[in-house]
């Protein structure tokens, strides 16, 4: 009988990923359907959408009471593509990078586990923030700052990478996920009265294809989502249907 020589093995993925000035975020263009549409006669300055919503959010947290406590330089912006162009789905999801409490690790049986650490510029990530484009950018101008003060509002109140714990059974969105949407209209009706500089929001009020077209494109930063990483030798096995767990679990 002749044997089979095994294949290389993959190393495991890094319980860090750092990215810098040598290494910068990997940034690409907003697609949709895997084409890019026509660029405008006049070439003009791409929007950097994570950087803009970036701006939008830091705006949003230093207005808001209620969200005083979110902290944008531990919070990473990205965008993830959509694979159709249905407006129902997936609009924006906050992905904490640590477990209940901050811990940076968590026992599961015999094994300890952890969730891959992001670093740019030397600064440890606690929340990894992503909008699914271009559907996110086809919603109603008020509908997308919902979706915005939503994503903002589950980062905890301790903002230690974990998120925001309601009482009871449901407790990510509370009892009612109606409710709670009903709740963060009301914060969006306070932001955007008497708001003294419409500029960092204006970008909001315009659809995908109108947005592609008067800036020239749409780019953004675009980061894998984080692994759920065995601290020891656990079996490979158990490692992926644990990481698995992980990414349905954070999916908001």
């Amino acid at each position: 009988m002749t044997g089979t020589r095994p294949g290389p093995v993959a190393p495991p993925p890094p319980l860090e990923m750092r990215w810098d000035a040598r290494r910068p975020l990997p940034a690409r263009w907003v697609v949709p359907e895997g084409r890019r549409p026509r660029l405008p006669a006049v070439p003009a300055e791409p929007l950097d959408f994570t950087a803009a919503m970036r701006a939008l959010c830091d705006d949003v947290a230093n207005r808001c009471e209620a969200l005083w406590h979110v902290r944008m330089s531990r919070v990473l912006v990205s965008f993830t593509p959509c694979r159709n162009r249905s407006r129902y789905g997936l609009q924006a999801r906050v992905t904490p990078l640590r477990f209940r409490e901050g811990a940076l690790t968590r026992r599961h049986g015999h094994v300890e586990y952890q969730v891959q650490r992001f670093f740019v510029n030397g600064r440890e990530m606690l929340y990894l923030l992503t909008f699914c484009l271009p559907r996110f950018l086809d919603q109603c101008f008020e509908e997308k700052l919902v979706t915005v003060f939503h994503e903002l509002y589950h980062m905890n109140p301790a903002f230690d990478g974990d998120l925001r714990r309601h009482p009871g059974r449901y407790a990510v969105h509370s009892h009612s996920k109606d409710r709670y949407d009903e709740q963060m209209a009301e914060l969006v009706k306070v932001y955007l009265k008497d708001h003294p500089n419409e500029d960092v929001f204006a970008f909001l009020r315009t659809g995908y294809r109108e947005l592609w077209d008067r800036s020239g494109g749409i780019v953004g930063v675009v980061v894998p989502r984080p692994k759920l990483l065995p601290v020891g030798r656990p079996s490979a096995r158990a490692a992926a249907r644990k990481s698995a767990e992980f990414g349905t679990r954070n999916a908001e």
